[in-house]
C-alpha cells in the first residue's frame, strides 16, 4: 500500500461488525479497476483472521492535501533518495511544498552514513515547531522511514506541525494555548 499513497488506517468495531477506513493519496489505486484490489484485499483479510461472512468492510479515504501528511512526505524522501537525488535539495523540495500547502512548521531529520563512513544527523527546518505539552500532541504529526542505501540504512523523520483550523479539515479545531486575541471595544450609546 506504501506505493499507492497510504497515509493512515482507522478501525471502528461496531457490535456486528468491523469497519476499517485505509487513508489514502491515490485512493483510486488502492480501489483498482472495478472495485478489484479491495475485494481481494477485503478477502485476504477475511481468510488470515477468520471474521464471518459480512462482518468486515473496508473504505478508502482520499485525504485532502497530502503535503500536510508526515507519512506522505516520508515516503516521497524515501522514494528520492533511492532514485539518487542529492539529499539537500530533496529535503528542501519537501520542506517547501509543506509549507506552501499551509503548515506552520516542518522538520526533516535524516541520520545515518550519508557522504563519509562516519554516521551523522543532518537537520533541516522551516517555520515554527513546538517541542513540549498538550498542543504538542494535536498539532505535530510525525512519521520514521526507513531507506537501504549501499552504504547502509538511512533514517528518515519528519515532523509537520499543522495550522490552526476551527473547521478541523487540516488541523486542530483547538487553537494554541499561548495565542491571544484582542477584541474591540463596544461603543456605549
Amino acid at each position: 500500500l506504501n506505493e499507492n499513497g497510504f497515509s493512515g488506517i482507522r478501525i471502528k468495531k461496531k457490535i456486528d461488525k468491523i469497519e476499517i477506513i485505509i487513508k489514502s493519496s491515490k485512493a483510486h489505486t488502492i480501489i483498482g479497476f472495478k472495485g478489484k484490489k479491495i475485494r481481494e484485499l477485503n478477502y485476504l483479510l477475511k481468510k488470515r483472521f477468520s471474521f464471518g461472512e459480512n462482518k468486515l468492510i473496508i473504505y478508502v479515504e482520499k485525504i485532502n492535501n497530502r503535503n500536510l501528511c508526515p507519512i506522505n512526505q516520508a515516503e516521497s524522501l524515501r522514494y528520492k533518495m533511492l532514485k539518487g537525488f542529492v539529499l539537500r535539495k530533496a529535503c528542501y523540495s519537501i520542506l517547501r511544498s509543506t509549507i506552501e500547502a499551509g503548515a506552520k512548521g516542518c522538520l526533516i531529520t535524516v541520520s545515518g552514513k550519508l557522504r563519509a563512513q562516519r554516521a551523522k544527523t543532518m537537520k533541516f527546518m522551516d517555520g515554527y515547531i513546538i517541542n513540549s505539552g498538550k498542543p504538542c500532541e494535536e498539532y505535530i504529526k510525525s512519521a520514521t522511514r526507513h531507506c537501504l542505501l549501499p552504504q547502509g540504512v538511512i533514517g528518515i523523520k519528519v515532523s509537520i506541525m499543522l495550522p490552526w483550523d476551527p473547521s478541523g479539515l487540516i488541523g486542530p479545531k483547538k487553537p494554541l494555548p499561548d495565542v491571544i486575541t484582542i477584541l474591540q471595544n463596544k461603543t456605549i450609546i
